[in-house]
């Protein structure tokens, strides 16, 4: 089918490319002609594994387009899927105003009957305002509907994720819409969940608020963990066998981050709120992710008298491995305490370091410094005082000697749990984690 997808996001980019992947004729469309320029070249805006590959691959079968054209992107299109962000809000609601461009490009662009595809998160009801808007705006005699399709990948493995979904979950008010979707997903061979366009709109959010949800109970666990000293890892490992919990978002830490859970929880409280009613459960998981952020901050503050000119070893700077994204990632709060405490920063990352600049120019930040370095070698020589932010692999396969070697003060604070308590008691390391005893 001829598709259009609005956005070249983690979102829209990933989903144009596997729609074109399997045999869609897919054009991209994106206002920032810089971006647009540089994905023509075969290169991806957005770190993720294996998508410029695939980029490269469909572009040079002919499947695969980009362009800043809009109307000549829409006008011809079978369907057109919206992947543009709806970013927070200062209240908690999200931000539509870049559905509502596209929508009024769109009906101003269409010459042919078509199908538009909400694949933002929207708040629940959303698809029916966008379908109103389209039709007040509409220019010419054609028939347009309005389905939701909720992605659910995770950045990291978005590729994976999408060609290879648990399920797909399609929202639509009329069979010829659900014909037409479930049409686009044949090649994909998944399952594919057909509901009306609320509930789709729904479950997108409940998905993502129930993780959430899950991160931050085992934090609120983890905590107490340290108080009753009980083992957070091995209370992990227990509740990993029951089926009904399963194993996964089981990992105690310093809290979530991304473009996805922050924004969500806030998002259904606030559509909650809107409509006389408090998900008392989801604001409770929205402040302890709050408060986790810290804690490894804050356990520090406790050990030193000041962070003023300590050499400081900043281990990852993205929210999580994989991505380059730094979205709520819990380093730009602790990097920006440290600095606001006249901390030297030696912040070593594989991936973010770039965009990481832009928040923090390389050089003095606040009352301190901030330096960037290729290894994470180069971060712990010298330092007196260590946090780990982020479970990338290069991080977590530092031998657990080299602390006690490279480090002036062997001195580690690990938000994410990546090495082993008593190793690192025997190489000399005073060492904290997150729910674990020191032993």
């Amino acid at each position: 089918m001829k598709i259009a997808v609005a956005g070249t996001g983690y979102v829209g980019l990933v989903a144009g490319v596997c729609f074109a992947e399997k045999g869609h004729d897919v054009t991209c469309v994106d206002v920032d002609e810089k971006k647009v320029k540089l994905m023509e070249s075969g290169v991806t805006p957005i770190y993720e594994e294996g998508l410029e590959e695939l980029m490269q691959k469909n572009n040079a079968a002919g499947r695969l387009h980009y362009t800043t054209d809009y109307q000549s992107a829409y006008k011809d299109a079978e369907a057109i899927f919206i992947g543009v962000g709806t970013p927070e809000q200062p209240d908690g609601s999200a931000n539509l105003s870049y559905i509502a461009t596209v929508s009024r490009q769109i009906a101003e662009s269409v010459e042919r009957d078509c199908l538009v595809v909400v694949k933002s998160t929207v708040p629940v009801g959303t698809n029916d305002k966008v379908e109103q808007f389209i039709h007040d705006f509409l220019i010419r005699d054609v028939k347009v509907e309005v389905a939701s399709n909720p992605e659910f990948l995770a950045q990291g493995s978005a590729v994976h994720d999408t060609l290879h979904a648990a399920r797909i979950i399609i929202g639509t008010e009329s069979k010829e819409a659900e014909a037409t979707l479930k049409k686009i997903y044949e090649p994909f061979g998944l399952p594919i969940v057909s509901v009306n366009r609320r509930s789709a709109e729904m479950i997108k959010y409940a998905c993502n608020d129930f993780l959430a949800l899950k991160i931050s109970y085992m934090n609120d666990i983890a905590n107490l963990c340290e108080l009753v000293g009980a083992d957070i890892d091995a209370v992990a490992e227990g509740m990993s066998y029951d089926a009904r919990i399963g194993a996964r978002f089981l990992n105690a830490g310093i809290g979530y981050g991304g473009s996805c859970f922050p924004k969500d929880t806030k998002a259904l409280k606030y559509l909650a709120k809107q409509n006389g009613y408090q998900l008392r459960t989801v604001e409770a998981a929205v402040d302890v992710n709050a408060e986790q952020k810290t804690k490894l901050f804050q356990k520090a503050s406790n050990r030193m008298i000041t962070f003023q000119n300590l050499r400081v070893a900043v281990l990852g700077l993205a929210f999580k491995a994989g991505t380059d994204d730094l979205r709520e990632a819990p380093s730009l709060d602790n990097v920006k305490l440290l600095l606001e405490n006249g901390a030297d920063i030696y912040a070593y990352d594989p991936i973010a370091v770039d965009n990481f600049k832009k928040c923090y120019p390389e050089g003095e930040n606040l009352k301190g410094t901030i330096h960037y370095v290729k290894t994470p070698e180069e971060a712990l020589q010298d330092a007196n005082i260590c946090f780990a932010f982020t479970e990338w692999p290069e991080i977590k396969g530092i031998p657990v000697t080299e602390f006690k070697k490279l480090m002036r003060i062997p001195l580690v604070y690990d938000g994410r749990n990546l090495y082993n308590v008593q190793e690192m008691k025997d190489a000399g390391v005073e060492y904290y984690s997150i729910g674990r005893p020191r032993k």
